[in-house]
C-alpha cells in the first residue's frame, strides 16, 4: 500500500484561488495570520486602497508579517495576493451586461436556510480542494485490498465511523467497527498488514486514537485519519490524512457543515470503491440486515 506523499499540501495550493486557499488553510494558520486572513477575507473588495504597510498599520502588526503571509500562500509578495484577489473578485462579478432587479427580501427561516446551503457547499468546495485526488485514490486502494478495515471515533466521530462501516460492510468489506478505544485495542490485537484502520477525530488530539494508531502500526497496518485541515498528532499518524475544512462564526453552524462536508467526503470514497468493483446499484435498505458487521453491541 503506497504511502501519502510529503509535498501534495504545497502542491495543491498552486491552482487554487487566493480567498479559497485562505478560507482552507486557516486552521493550520497562527493567529497572526489568522488575522490577516480574516481581514482579507472581510475587505477582500477594499483590498485596492491598501498597501501593505497600511494593512499592517490597521492590523497592529509588523510590515514583515504581512509579507510572510503572502509567501505562505504561493505569491511572491503583498502586490501579487492583492492583484490575484482582486482578479479573482473581477472573474465573480463578471456576468451579463443586463442589469438584474434586486431580489425580494427572504422570510428569516428562508434566509437562514440559504445561509447554511452556502455554507455547506462552500465547505465541500474547500473540503474537495485540500484532498488532491492522488489522496482519495490512495484511501480507497487501501481499502478495496485491506482483509479488515478497523474503524474508530468516540462521540459524534464514533457516529461518522459506526455509519460509514456499516456502509462498507453493505458492499462486502469485513469491517470492525467500534467507538470504545478499549475494545478497539482488543481488537487492533488480531491486525496485520493488509488491514486499515480509519480513525474519525473532528481535532485529532484524542490520545486512546494515537495510542491505537501507534498500536495499529506496530502491527504494519495501514492508517487513514480523518480530522480538520490542521496540524494535529492523529494526522501525524496517518499514513494517508484525509481532511475536512468547515468555518463559522457560530458554534452550531460550525458544526453542521462539518457533518455535511465530512459526509460528503466519504460518500465519494464509497461512490469510488464501488465503481472499483462494479458494484453501483446496492439497495441497502433491504441489505441491511443480512451483512454481517462487527459493531459495538
Amino acid at each position: 500500500m503506497s504511502r501519502s506523499m510529503p509535498g501534495q499540501d504545497a502542491a495543491m495550493l498552486q491552482d487554487m484561488s487566493p480567498l479559497l486557499k485562505i478560507r482552507a488553510e486557516r486552521d493550520r494558520m497562527s493567529a497572526i495570520e489568522r488575522r490577516i486572513g480574516d481581514f482579507l477575507l472581510d475587505n477582500a473588495h477594499l483590498l485596492r486602497d491598501y498597501s501593505s504597510q497600511q494593512l499592517a498599520s490597521a492590523l497592529g502588526i509588523s510590515q514583515s508579517s504581512v509579507v510572510k503571509f503572502s509567501q505562505k500562500l504561493g505569491f511572491k509578495g503583498y502586490p501579487d495576493l492583492k492583484f490575484s484577489i482582486g482578479e479573482a473578485l473581477a472573474r465573480a462579478d463578471a456576468g451579463p451586461g443586463v442589469p438584474h432587479p434586486a431580489p425580494p427580501a427572504q422570510p428569516p427561516h428562508m434566509a437562514l436556510g440559504d445561509a447554511l446551503w452556502r455554507g455547506k457547499a462552500r465547505a465541500r468546495e474547500e473540503t474537495s480542494v485540500v484532498n488532491p485526488v492522488e489522496r482519495i485514490d490512495a484511501v480507497v486502494q487501501a481499502i478495496a485490498g485491506a482483509d479488515r478495515v478497523f474503524l474508530c471515533g468516540m462521540g459524534q466521530d464514533g457516529l461518522h465511523a459506526r455509519s460509514f462501516g456499516l456502509r462498507l460492510a453493505l458492499h462486502g468489506i469485513a469491517t470492525v467497527a467500534h467507538s470504545d478505544p478499549l475494545s478497539m485495542a482488543a481488537s487492533v490485537h488480531t491486525a496485520h498488514p493488509r488491514d486499515v484502520l480509519v480513525a474519525f477525530s473532528e481535532h485529532g488530539r484524542q490520545s486512546d486514537l494515537c495510542h491505537l494508531s501507534r498500536r495499529f502500526r506496530e502491527r504494519r497496518g495501514y492508517i487513514v485519519s480523518i480530522t480538520r485541515h490542521s496540524a494535529n498528532p492523529l494526522r501525524a499518524h496517518a499514513d494517508t490524512p484525509l481532511l475536512v475544512c468547515a468555518h463559522d462564526e457560530e458554534g452550531l453552524v460550525e458544526s453542521l457543515i462539518y457533518q455535511a462536508a465530512l459526509e460528503h467526503l466519504l460518500d465519494m470514497t464509497l461512490l469510488l470503491l464501488c465503481r472499483r468493483s462494479g458494484h453501483l446499484s446496492v439497495d441497502e435498505r433491504d441489505r441491511i440486515g443480512q451483512t454481517p458487521h462487527a459493531a459495538d453491541p
